[in-house]
């Protein structure tokens, strides 16, 4: 409650400031402020908001970096803290998120880099010591369980068989049932490229078909705009509305449409529609 309080305080002090000279660089600690209390999305437009004012502060692009890691989104929060690296040099605190997100992103050498050059430096650092612990752990983790899978395979196969793990397989009414047990999701389309909704986990049909024109729509408007760049396919869309935030994401000759509401966790969204994105693969992509 006393943090709260704190925050609260701070936060009132810092849009005071605001209030009387809108180009001020405390945006940056407001952002930090709605970022601690949990108010991401506040954080997120607050500190955006800044940095098109002053788009060369290393300290903002270190908050942005932590709102987008806070939100699962960790390709751009590796984008934000290199800008920040790149216009004040690197630091304890921008490594240590570095490697973080690193760890997050499944890239354990590189996790694994930054904190032994880190624990060099300050042996004695806690955090640094538990984050390479888990670094180090989580890889040796995944190879034992791939290697315990292709054993238990070896054992009842034919000496000519191929040895594969396993794969517990879904269907698509499985996957989409799964998707609505996720704390925060409200709403799973499966959407032609036309924008007629094929299959769906949704309360009121009308709004349905609507989200589903919608999609559609999006569609064709990524496609037109990417379709000659450089960039490639594009994995994922989200987009943030309101008291709810909307994923788009091609499948197949498909594509989904996940809607939810702002209390849910992105990255653990994230990893779980992944996980069941892998079960299903094998059927339909």
């Amino acid at each position: 409650m006393a943090f709260t309080t704190e925050l609260d305080d701070r936060i009132s002090k810092c849009n005071k400031i605001l209030d009387e000279n809108p180009n001020s660089q405390i945006f940056a600690a407001l952002a930090e402020a709605y970022r601690k209390k949990g108010e991401l999305d506040k954080a997120f437009r607050v500190c955006q908001n800044g940095l098109r004012v002053h788009p060369n502060y290393g300290s903002a692009h270190m908050v942005m970096a932590k709102i987008n890691f806070d939100k699962g989104l960790y390709d751009w929060a590796e984008l934000e803290v290199q800008k920040a690296i790149e216009l004040e040099g690197s630091s304890h605190a921008s490594d240590l998120l570095l490697a973080e997100i690193y760890i997050y992103k499944g890239e354990f050498a590189k996790a694994t880099k930054i904190l032994n050059r880190l624990h060099s430096a300050d042996t004695s650092n806690q955090q640094v010591l538990k984050l390479l612990e888990i670094a180090k752990k989580l890889p040796l983790e995944s190879a034992r369980k791939i290697e315990g899978m292709v054993h238990s395979e070896s054992k009842t196969a034919p000496a000519t068989a191929p040895m594969e793990p396993a794969i517990d397989r879904i269907s698509m009414n499985q996957f989409l049932n799964q998707m609505m047990e996720i704390s925060g999701v409200e709403g799973v389309l499966l959407i032609h490229k036309d924008g007629l909704v094929a299959d769906s986990r949704w309360d009121d049909s009308q709004d349905r078909d609507l989200y589903g024109a919608l999609a559609g729509d999006i569609e064709r408007t990524i496609k037109s705009q990417l379709g000659n760049s450089p960039f490639g396919k594009y994995e994922n869309v989200l987009v943030e509305a309101g008291d709810l935030t909307v994923n788009l994401l091609p499948l197949g000759g498909s594509f989904l449409l996940i809607r939810a509401n702002k209390q849910i966790n992105l990255g653990t969204l994230r990893l779980k529609m992944t996980a069941m994105l892998r079960r299903l693969e094998l059927e339909y992509n």
